[in-house]
């Protein structure tokens, strides 16, 4: 099992790692400039090129059906999705294959308003909550992933 962690604005990654330890599972965090990350024997970096999208492309290469995404990419996730991963965003709140045609949808639209001139804001700050939701997605997920193996 792995978990692959879309980094750059990740504000989740040091509950990544509490979850994975006490899981004993390895955990990457991939990202376009170095990241500082614990010294671990379950806990690496992956540092790739600053080109367009290169640490989505290089998640979406290594994310099976024995993997954990953490982003809050909604095309990312649908990548990995496509390669059976399961997917969080940092808010906790997991894409399924159910779920994933309506973010991109809604993705879409919010676009379209910003490109028309439209000034309709960002997404709401990050809470305690949804922070503690991480938290038990990321076990539950685990969990999860454990029994199927």
């Amino acid at each position: 099992m792995m978990i692959w962690v879309d980094a750059d604005a990740c504000p989740v990654k040091d509950e990544v790692y509490r979850v994975a330890l006490r899981h004993g599972v390895a955990v990457t965090i991939v990202s376009n400039s170095p990241i500082r990350v614990p010294s671990h024997p379950l806990i690496a970096r992956k540092v790739v090129s600053d080109g367009f999208d290169a640490a989505d492309d290089w998640i979406a290469e290594h994310a099976d059906a024995r993997s954990i995404v953490i982003t809050a990419d909604i095309l990312l996730a649908d990548r990995c999705l496509k390669q059976g991963a399961a997917v969080i965003a940092p808010n906790g709140k997991p894409f399924t294959t159910s779920s994933i045609g309506g973010a991109i949808a809604t993705r879409a639209i919010m676009a379209d308003l910003r490109a028309g001139g439209d000034v309709i804001g960002g997404p709401p700050p990050f809470t305690k909550a949804d922070r503690s939701r991480f938290l038990q997605a990321l076990d539950e997920a685990l969990v999860r992933l454990k029994r199927q193996a």
